[in-house]
């Protein structure tokens, strides 16, 4: 049964994202405020229409409608996790439920696998993500899981949550796991998640020719330097420093254990390329907000509803000194804050760049061009 409640929605918000720091998408969440004026939300109300309904992880979708192009846009799909009732204290006042949701990694969070079968030893990281996904039952027209382009190690078989143990694939990849807005498991191997799959970025300024916005956050410090990177996958390890940098800003250790690549050799270039991607440091936009509510602003409406993981955008800020400050990142966040109340919509995109630089895919300087299975 599909129910259409938008008529009664009073605040929607919504976050998609990735942890830049972690390397991993997160769980994604919603708050949606509901006017509640009949009780149609009192699940014992036997007079509700959704009276039998009102059960925890029933499925919402959340979409757009662009005015210009009058396409209709998915932005979220999610699952109840819980109902929170409000009552009316005064008169005018509108008694409200407020739905929290989670997307479906909450789902693959409370699944949890030791023995994975097929997740045998040289399989590309395509088919083991898959392997896992079977293993819990997830539906094969609920999924977009790219070949990959690293073979793997036999799964470990110890017990833990689906969640991590794709999570653990996609890192082994330097790819990316995460759910869509349509609700799908993706799974994006390294020449998705690079650079080089840029297309035109979309351009946003605070003056002049491009998309205006309303806030841009640029920063520079050291939090995203990574100059020595530790890597365990089984009994493979590899360590790699890049001293120039180290010198400059001191040890930065990236440590990460429990990959499945096979070999040392392609653990030693995972190490290479992390330091490559991770060793300087720049000026950074790490978001931009756009009001959706502006004059004039079709172009920003129908950016803020089709923008998503990994286009490329360009971010122009204008400095004292008749300066400027321009960026070229990729989208690694979307969040939207709605309110019919006060007639309000914005939109906020966090950016970084992108999880691997393109020209570690085309040099033979980090030694990813040699024959093992890492290479690009």
């Amino acid at each position: 049964m599909v129910v259409d409640v938008s008529s009664q929605v009073q605040t929607i918000n919504t976050v998609r994202g990735r942890n830049l720091l972690t390397e991993q998408f997160q769980t994604g969440t919603a708050t949606v405020v509901l006017a509640d004026q009949l009780g149609y939300w009192n699940p014992q109300n036997p007079a509700s229409p959704y009276y039998g309904l009102l059960l925890p992880l029933r499925k919402i979708q959340i979409s757009a409608t662009d005015p210009t192009t009058l396409v209709t846009t998915n932005l979220f799909s999610c699952y109840i996790t819980s109902y929170n009732y409000r009552q009316s204290q005064d008169v005018g006042e509108v008694s409200t439920t407020t739905l929290t949701a989670l997307d479906a990694t909450q789902l693959l969070t409370l699944a949890t696998v030791s023995t994975v079968t097929g997740a045998t030893a040289g399989e590309l990281t395509g088919s083991r993500f898959n392997d896992i996904l079977n293993t819990i039952g997830w539906p094969a027209q609920m999924r977009d899981v790219d070949a990959g382009l690293t073979t793997c190690q036999a799964d470990p078989g110890t017990a833990r949550t689906a969640s991590s143990a794709l999570a653990t694939v996609a890192l082994t990849e330097f790819g990316a796991f995460y759910i869509d807005v349509n609700g799908f498991v993706v799974f994006q191997d390294r020449a998705l998640t690079s650079s080089s799959v840029a297309a035109t970025p979309t351009a946003f300024v605070d003056s002049g020719a491009g998309i205006r916005y309303v806030n841009a956050e640029f920063k520079l410090d050291d939090s995203q330097i990574f100059n020595q990177a530790n890597v365990t996958a089984g009994a493979v390890t590899a360590t790699y420093k890049d001293q120039t940098s180290i010198d400059t800003y001191f040890l930065h250790s990236y440590d990460v254990s429990g990959l499945l690549m096979q070999t040392s050799a392609v653990a030693d270039d995972w190490a290479r390329a992390m330091v490559a991607s991770r060793k300087d440091t720049t000026i950074r936009c790490d978001s931009i907000t756009l009001n959706l509510n502006m004059p004039d602003y079709a172009a920003g409406v129908t950016a803020a509803l089709t923008l998503d993981y990994f286009a490329p955008i360009t971010v122009t800020q204008t400095q004292p000194g008749s300066s400027s400050i321009t960026k070229t990142l990729q989208i690694f966040g979307v969040s939207h804050s709605i309110s019919h109340l006060n007639q309000s919509w914005f939109t906020r995109f966090t950016t970084a760049e992108p999880i691997i630089d393109s020209f570690i895919l085309d040099s033979t300087q980090y030694g990813l061009l040699g024959t093992n299975v890492l290479s690009y």
